[in-house]
């Protein structure tokens, strides 16, 4: 019952005419990871690389490309998990106290990963230049891991049961790297290895890693998955695998698992950093290059018939949004476990997934005031907030269930219009400045700094929402081409940004000071500023994400009819947010004209993409 192996999998989906093999041969330089984004585009099958140009190794991509595909990986377990989480059975206790295993579900067993004195990640070896080189995007600083397991334990109470296993970004080649004796690690400020890594900054000493590649599918899922603390994500990829991942220990080296694909074995000094990236990521932007841990490799192991999985990450939606999904069909009914009070939660994927969350929440707090202003919301909002990877939210809109019980939460157009009929300028909108940011967005001041807004609505619907543009509306100079995006939300193309001003741009402030809060422009509640209004007009993903990964709420943020009252910030007529690239800002992916019309040469002549692109 599930699979053991990448092998099978690969096997199976084949011989199940959900995967194909490509032949010819495929550059490892931008080509490969080019056929892997327009194949997902297309919602296509998985990818079978079987002769990559300078390698031995085969490689298989697009393995999670469609939700579908992710659910017949792990068919055999879903209904096991779900009878897990229906019992609200806490796998953290379980793990501390095996005994209940005995009057658990026989899927919990799975749990435990069991002890093995050998395996095939161990009968042979390579270096790290024999790899597969993947870069993906033009300007990436050079190969990458990109569905890394990086492994590690804690210093001060080593095993498996003080372990992490999270996907951490692995650069395999450019830069400052000593080819096949240094990689490059790279973390997000939220992830777990960073309580590893400062027990040993505490302790002066370095920490052992193990970056596994492949192995049974279900390692890769429990990488990404949001676990409470104190939960290994070898349990889980146990659960979700339906077996005891085996794990083999060779003599100066951390456990791995015995049928991983590679394990890359290395040592991290935490007082030594180098540069790492530029990396194009899912925001749809490239990281640019800062210092980060590296690792020193130690040994790099292989199974005789290893198979390298990769992806490619850039703007949503891309494979990693079929992680997204599927983890939350297995999560989202605890939510309401884990945050009392909250109904859904929702990170919008167009929007580079952590920037824009949506929430729908109950408001029970004195339900004989009849003022209907947000109460229990914006505690609930500030527990939103604090819990794992949604803390990474900049914007956050929080609903009332009361006020719409049929409100569906995965609809952005129905959500927008509950929120934008319900919301009081002046009232609703709750920054938190100076604070922590995802790593990944450039939005802010600095690395990892930045900050976030709660938009909260309860209530009647106040206010009826313009669905066309003001006829004959006068906008300041430089100020152009009006176009609505949804009702209540017009984007208007605005004067590039030269000069980043904070909160104080003189072309946002002339256009403020341009119209009071009685005017018809103010029956559109939200205005987006943007470089290109046509674009972001063109579909609702474009301005989605132009707007929530261009903007840092509390810099970003005008109104008409602006104030300050008991240092809270709100205003009478509409709230604009400024959506413009900045000077600072990272630079956007761009695809390479030339490798797509490679790609587009692979689906013609009975190439092996024709009917598939």
């Amino acid at each position: 019952m599930g699979y053991r192996t990448l092998q099978q999998a690969v096997s199976e989906l084949e011989t199940s005419r959900q995967l194909i093999r490509i032949d010819q041969p495929i550059d490892t330089n931008l080509l490969a990871g080019a056929i892997q984004r327009r194949v997902y585009q297309h919602q296509g099958p998985a990818l079978l690389f079987t002769n990559l140009t300078g390698c031995k190794f085969p490689a298989v991509a697009n393995l999670f490309g469609t939700l579908e595909r992710t659910r017949y990986l792990f068919r055999d377990t879903l209904q096991q998990i779900e009878t897990l989480i229906k019992l609200k059975l806490d796998p953290k206790t379980l793990l501390k106290q095996p005994s209940m295993l005995l009057s658990a579900p026989p899927a919990a067993l799975n749990l435990l990963p069991k002890k093995v004195k050998t395996g095939s990640i161990l009968q042979g070896q390579t270096s790290i230049s024999s790899l597969p080189q993947i870069k993906s995007w033009p300007d990436d600083g050079g190969a990458f891991v990109t569905l890394p397991q990086v492994y590690s334990e804690s210093s001060l109470s080593p095993g498996i049961r003080s372990s992490n296993l999270g996907m951490y970004r692995v650069q395999l080649s450019g830069n400052d790297y000593y080819q096949d004796r240094e990689i490059g690690l790279h973390y997000q400020i939220h992830r777990g290895i960073g309580v590893h890594h400062r027990e040993a900054l505490d302790l002066n000493k370095p920490f052992k890693v193990n970056i596994f590649v492949g192995g049974p599918p279900s390692l890769t899922v429990a990488a990404v998955m949001p676990l409470p603390e104190g939960m290994p994500e070898l349990a889980f990829a146990g659960l979700l695998g339906g077996h005891r991942i085996p794990m083999v220990q060779p003599q100066g080296c951390l456990p791995m698992p015995a049928e991983a694909d590679f394990v890359i074995c290395g040592t991290v000094d935490p007082q030594r950093q180098k540069p790492e990236g530029p990396f194009g990521d899912h925001f749809g932007y490239y990281s640019l290059a800062h210092d980060f841990p590296l690792v020193k490799v130690d040994r790099v192991y292989h199974r005789p018939d290893a198979i390298w999985p990769f992806t490619t990450v850039g703007r949503p939606p891309q494979e990693d949004t079929s992680f997204g999904n599927f983890i939350h069909e297995l999560t989202g009914d605890l939510i309401p476990d884990v945050l009392p009070g909250i109904k859904a939660v929702h990170a919008v994927d167009a929007a580079g997934v952590h920037p824009l969350l949506f929430a729908i929440g109950s408001e029970r707090y004195t339900p004989y005031d009849k003022l209907e202003r947000p109460q229990e919301l914006l505690t609930q909002a500030n527990a939103v907030l604090g819990q794992g990877q949604l803390s990474l939210a900049k914007f956050l809109f929080i609903a009332a269930e009361n006020d719409n019980p049929q409100l569906d939460i995965h609809s952005v157009p129905d959500f927008f219009q509950h929120m934008l009929e319900r919301i009081d300028w002046h009232r609703d909108l709750h920054f938190q400045t100076e604070t922590t940011v995802d790593t990944l967005d450039y939005s802010g001041h600095g690395l990892n700094q930045g900050s976030k807004v709660v938009f909260a609505a309860v209530g009647e619907k106040r206010r009826e929402l313009a669905t066309k543009a003001p006829e004959n509306l006068s906008l300041p100079r430089g100020f152009k081409k009006p176009a609505v995006a949804l009702p209540g939300i017009l984007l208007i193309e605005a004067p590039a940004c030269k000069e980043y001003r904070p909160g104080e741009d003189l072309d946002l402030q002339r256009f403020t000071n341009k119209f009071t809060s009685s005017e018809p422009i103010n029956n559109f509640p939200l205005i987006i500023m943007v470089d290109d209004a046509e674009f972001c007009a063109a579909e609702l993903n474009n301005w989605l994400w132009v707007c929530f990964t261009r903007s840092n709420p509390a810099a970003d943020i005008y109104g008409i009819g602006s104030s300050n009252k008991a240092k809270h910030w709100g205003c009478s007529g509409s709230l604009i947010i400024d959506a413009r690239i900045k000077p600072h800002h990272a630079p956007p992916l761009i695809d390479d004209p030339k490798i797509e019309a490679q790609v587009d040469q692979l689906a013609v002549n009975n190439g092996p993409l024709q009917g598939i692109i």
